[in-house]
């Protein structure tokens, strides 16, 4: 997929993002209008071109639409050579960060190190070779120490 298609989908995502995808008076699972639908779609079709872009040898990419009340989603586990990356995008309960980053060790890391979050207005705002430019700077630092 083009840079200008994976910037059009990060923009899609974080406009999907604006909205309460977990609305829980809507359609079951589908949030209002079919939004969390779209959402869980596109975030695998957008983490798949991530991980070639990131160029990822060993790729994981899952959906878990949760409940009625959350938005669910999308995952990415990737290795490099000497480690890997964990890339993860829903609303999380924390606020407004709907990006989450990490290192792993492999693809069964579920701890990694340190978390690093990208906020909806961030993701929004930034160009997709920025995205990627503030991913891939854990491939520089593959060898970290867990936080404890």
């Amino acid at each position: 997929m083009s840079f200008e298609s994976q910037q059009k989908n990060m923009y899609r995502l974080a406009k999907l993002l604006e909205n309460d995808l977990g609305y829980i008076w809507g359609e079951k699972e589908s949030g209002p209008n079919g939004d969390k639908k779209g959402f869980l779609r596109l975030g695998k079709v957008f983490l798949r071109a991530l991980a070639e872009d990131l160029g990822l040898r060993d790729v994981k990419v899952t959906s878990n639409a949760g409940g009625i009340a959350v938005s669910g989603e999308c995952s990415l586990y990737g290795m490099w050579e000497n480690g890997g990356i964990y890339v993860c995008i829903g609303q999380f309960c924390c606020g407004k960060d709907v990006v989450l980053y990490r290192s792993i060790r492999n693809l069964k890391d579920h701890k990694g190190g340190y978390n690093n979050y990208i906020t909806r207005q961030e993701l929004s705002r930034m160009s997709y070779q920025q995205l990627l430019n503030r991913l891939l700077l854990l491939r520089k630092d593959a060898d970290y120490e867990r936080a404890a």
